[in-house]
């Protein structure tokens, strides 16, 4: 039987809150916040990374550009008629949608290489509360390295090194 890690710990990092060190294990990662750090009140838009103890709820890939990821997550890989609602009017709000859909939304096929792997991080899904925050996941750095738009944004040789410790039960907990 896998041992999977029972939480992971994103702190944000004194002098740029942009900025954070996601400890797993023996493992401490550099990562990228959202633009406006983490937050305690998390409302749509705002750029924060919401502080919190959350469940990890399932990972997704682009199939076209990496093989299936190993991880005790559920994972899925991403179709190009994929997106998560961001419209707190949506009645799928912060929900998985298939594309084309009349509401704003993330798409989760993009041209670059930010949602190759994504980890659906449970933030506001359960119950979800209209304008609290959506699409808050684990995914890659953008490579010129700017903040996330209020997600957790890692290296790619540092996402895949994390996949197999997360489990059904492991926790992502980000301090302020």
């Amino acid at each position: 039987m896998a041992t999977f890690l029972p939480s992971i710990h994103v702190h944000a990092l004194p002098g740029d809150r942009r900025n954070g060190i996601l400890q797993a294990g023996g493992l401490a990662l550099p990562c990228r916040l959202g633009r406006s750090g983490p937050v305690a009140r998390k409302r749509e838009g705002d750029g924060g990374t919401p502080i919190g103890d959350w469940r990890l709820r399932r990972v997704f890939y682009r199939p076209d550009r990496m093989a299936r990821p190993v991880s005790g997550l559920p994972v899925s890989p991403i179709a190009p008629d994929q997106g998560w609602s961001e419209n707190p009017d949506d009645p799928a709000y912060n929900r998985l949608v298939t594309l084309p859909h009349r509401f704003s939304h993330e798409y989760m096929w993009r041209d670059d290489h930010l949602y190759d792997i994504v980890v659906v991080v449970g933030h506001n899904d359960d119950p979800v509360l209209k304008g609290a925050g959506s699409a808050i996941f684990m995914h890659l750095l953008r490579p010129e390295g700017t903040p996330t738009a209020g997600c957790v944004g890692l290296r790619p040789q540092d996402l895949r090194r994390l996949l197999p410790r997360l489990g059904p039960d492991t926790r992502l907990v980000v301090q302020g």
